[in-house]
């Protein structure tokens, strides 16, 4: 069995393995070299690094028996490709769902970055923007210097960082997921009064940015997460097996 997995995510790093452990053989997609670094070596998996388009993605597929969508929650236009190109080369897709997050009474929560923002403008504080470095032009109407965001260390982190103008000294430029005890240092140092996420579950350290803000007092500001339909881990590992068995 030939099966294409979208990742750069940590269920998707587990799922890959696993399938590869069951011998079929599995072509990796990750859209930066951070993400092909992440997922590392292992016999039975290629590795192709860098984003694709539509077309790319479809001529990929081509000849494979399964297209396992395991990209990030939020990635909604990258799901809309992978499900276009599935579609093109006649691929069967399946979408790998990430457990989400009771959220915690309390918290504040928006559909958009832009609402959150919006609603930012009306408070006074630091901010932690632990969205990532795409999410950050949504903030733009606020002063930059309450704002602390937290971004991976490459050079697109930064350059986003820098088009926003966040003062350097402002720049978290770290690889997560991050334990409580670093994101309450983090929020100490800065004097952060709201911390704003997206519900990136277990895998994006959710519960220790729920902690963090509760023991420091902070307001938690939480992106919602799009409604999606899918399969947990152990539902489409099941489904691999059987087409497994079926091939033999």
């Amino acid at each position: 069995m030939k099966a294409v997995v979208f990742s750069g995510t940590t269920e998707g790093r587990r799922f890959s393995q696993k399938l590869a452990a069951l011998g079929a053989k599995v072509t990796v997609c990750v859209a930066t070299p951070l993400g092909a670094e992440e997922q590392g070596e292992m016999a039975g998996i290629t590795v192709h690094a860098g984003r694709l388009q539509p077309d790319a993605m479809a001529a990929l597929l081509a000849g494979a028996d399964l297209c396992i969508d395991a990209t990030h929650p939020y990635a909604v236009d990258a799901t809309k490709n992978i499900r276009a190109a599935a579609a093109q080369a006649g691929v069967e897709y399946r979408r790998l769902l990430r457990a989400q997050s009771p959220l915690p009474e309390g918290c504040a929560v928006f559909e958009t970055a832009a609402q959150a923002a919006e609603y930012l403008a009306g408070q006074d504080g630091n901010v932690l923007l632990a969205t990532g470095a795409k999410e950050l032009s949504a903030f733009a109407s606020l002063d930059p210097a309450r704002l602390y965001p937290r971004v991976l260390p490459t050079p697109e982190g930064i350059a986003a960082c820098e088009a926003a103008h966040i003062p350097h000294k402002n720049i978290i430029a770290m690889q997560g997921p991050f334990s409580l005890v670093l994101n309450v240092a983090l929020m100490e140092q800065f004097h952060i009064q709201y911390l704003v996420t997206k519900d990136g579950g277990a895998a994006g350290g959710f519960a220790e940015k729920v902690q963090a803000a509760a023991k420091t007092g902070a307001q938690l500001v939480v992106l919602r997460r799009p409604p999606e339909v899918g399969e947990t881990e152990d539902e489409l590992f099941t489904h691999c097996q059987e087409m497994l068995q079926w091939s033999h």
